[in-house]
């Protein structure tokens, strides 16, 4: 019941947040008309914009079966999420997020969009730092703080971090 309770909170938060930053957002300031976007940078677009919510997807599966609870602050995990892609990075959510934004901004070719998404790394960055690292590691201890001195925050390792033995 606790997994079931955890993906419904999870999709809402994944439709409300992420929908609202990455989708809701770009399309208030864009309507999704395009500008002068080149073919090339428009498929690199779509690849980052597809990535965004494979990654998307893949972390708030993992917050269900392996932490037992959401990302949303107010309903967290049981578990510390370090596996998949949490290996690699310690926020790979935030990082695709931004990916499907300046996605969009290739695809449409509005660099306003660039613009926000500058305005939302910022804004995220300055969230992890002053609340997200003191509250995990409150609530995980040292396990967290052992995470956290192996595993960057915003740039992915190439080979997956173990944990410790």
């Amino acid at each position: 019941m606790r997994r079931v309770r955890a993906a419904i909170g999870s999709l809402v938060f994944l439709v409300v947040v992420p929908g609202v930053v990455a989708g809701l957002v770009p399309w208030a300031l864009t309507g999704w008309r395009t500008g002068s976007a080149t073919p090339a940078l428009q498929v690199v677009g779509v690849i980052l914009v597809a990535g965004g919510v494979i990654v998307l997807i893949d972390a708030f599966v993992r917050f269900v079966v392996e932490g037992v609870g959401t990302s949303a602050p107010v309903a967290p995990t049981e578990h510390l999420v370090v596996g998949g892609l949490y290996r690699h990075v310690r926020n790979p959510m935030y990082l695709a997020v931004a990916s499907a934004i300046v996605g969009q901004a290739l695809v449409l070719g509005r660099p306003g969009l660039l613009v926000y998404a500058v305005v939302f790394g910022v804004a995220v960055a300055t969230f992890v730092h002053a609340y997200e690292e003191s509250t995990l590691a409150a609530r995980y201890g040292e396990q967290y703080e052992a995470y956290r001195r192996a595993v960057s925050a915003w740039r992915p390792r190439l080979r997956p971090w173990i944990g410790p033995e």
